[in-house]
């Protein structure tokens, strides 16, 4: 077993190699959250968390979906659209991906200039994503309201399989509660940045030391989850 000396605190402590070193690096915090705040630690761990749960949904949707012997409605029929007098499959869902999957790119720009220190731009571009963001929940309480009113519920489904409306309104409601809470917390701290709190340490929630925008770059993190979340939902819900 490799064994090296390492000064910490002024005296030699042992380092070691293999898995023996692993363990020792993760249980004494040699390198894994060394230089890692406790803000963006804690998100990463609430995200892993998440991804439990919404692989629990995704997993139980299928085993539904494989299970049950009634037919299951067919997406391109459910989620069309009529448009001129011409039914438009998906039109919706794509619009919605799309405008889904652009409020990420903002959201990489505005942790770009955020590290500039470039708050005008920053908070302009979170304004952005959040305003792509709402668009989204609006798009998505419209199909909603569709389904509802074409007789879609959580126990019964005039397409065929029954669960089809509890699996639906679960997952995508999980969702976008999800996408709701980015947008409140991104006007938040857009405001914050906007206003200067970050470059005069200003006191308050996200703003403790001066010059600390990790908050952006953390709102960054649980967005660019909420957008990838919704690839999934995507693929499994809409083109399966």
């Amino acid at each position: 077993m490799e064994q090296t000396a390492v000064k910490e605190h002024g005296q030699a402590q042992p380092r070691y190699g293999g898995w023996r070193g692993f363990i020792a690096d993760w249980s004494s915090d040699q390198r894994s959250f060394k230089n890692v705040s406790w803000g963006k630690a804690m998100m990463w761990i609430f995200l892993l968390s998440d991804t439990f749960v919404f692989s629990c949904f995704l997993i139980s949707y299928m085993t539904v979906r494989m299970s049950t012997e009634v037919p299951w409605p067919n997406p391109s029929e459910v989620f069309a659209l009529t448009i001129g007098g011409t039914s438009v499959p998906l039109i919706l869902i794509a619009i919605m991906t799309f405008v889904l999957i652009s409020s990420s790119g903002t959201m990489a720009m505005a942790v770009n200039f955020a590290y500039r220190r470039d708050r005008k731009r920053s908070g302009r571009l979170m304004l952005a994503t959040a305003a792509l963001g709402a668009a989204f929940v609006g798009m998505q309480a419209f199909e909603w309201t569709k389904l509802i009113h074409e007789g879609v519920r959580p126990w019964e489904n005039p397409w065929g399989a029954p669960q089809f409306g509890s699996t639906f309104f679960m997952i995508t409601g999980f969702h976008g509660t999800h996408v709701t809470f980015g947008v409140i917390f991104l006007l938040i701290v857009a405001r914050k940045v906007l206003r200067g709190d970050y470059d005069h340490g200003a006191r308050g929630y996200f703003t403790s030391r001066r010059g600390q925008y990790e908050a952006v770059e953390i709102m960054g993190l649980y967005w660019h989850f909420v957008d990838l979340v919704w690839v999934f939902i995507f693929a499994f819900f809409y083109l399966w």
